[in-house]
């Protein structure tokens, strides 16, 4: 089965969750830091971004913000504290697509990203070659 890329993704300072995105059909380029993510936006186009809002480089959500002044309609995704609602308030004033804890399960992520992006299921894509398939 092939399926076709519905999106880029840019995962930063998240390098750990990226596996829970494993089954979406979407390319994720990942990063450590802001400066790093912000320097990928000369060469690449994004569909997405899933961002630490505490990055080591750009701490207060600096990174998104920076994002969303740029490019305010791109699709955005804040990891907050859980229990920290300054942060979840903050991320939320910033005008993010949605706001995840970092406690946050693998499958709320995926379905969360899914919703944001508005992402056929890979199942729906399976179904729909198949359809096609049966009226020859």
């Amino acid at each position: 089965m092939v399926v076709l890329v519905q999106a880029n993704i840019l995962m930063v300072g998240l390098s750990d969750r990226a596996n829970a995105l494993y089954e979406l059909p979407v390319r994720i380029v990942e990063k450590r830091s802001g400066r790093q993510a912000a320097a990928c936006f000369r060469n690449e186009v994004f569909d997405a971004v899933i961002s630490n809002w505490e990055l080591s480089d750009m701490p207060k959500g600096a990174f998104l913000r920076r994002l969303k002044a740029f490019r305010p309609g791109i699709a955005t995704i804040a990891f907050v504290n859980a229990g920290d609602r300054h942060q979840e308030i903050d991320a939320r004033c910033t005008g993010v697509s949605a706001v995840v804890t970092d406690k946050v399960s693998d499958l709320l992520l995926k379905e969360t990203v899914a919703n944001v992006l508005r992402l056929e299921p890979v199942e729906s894509i399976q179904a729909t070659r198949d359809k096609g398939a049966e009226k020859t």
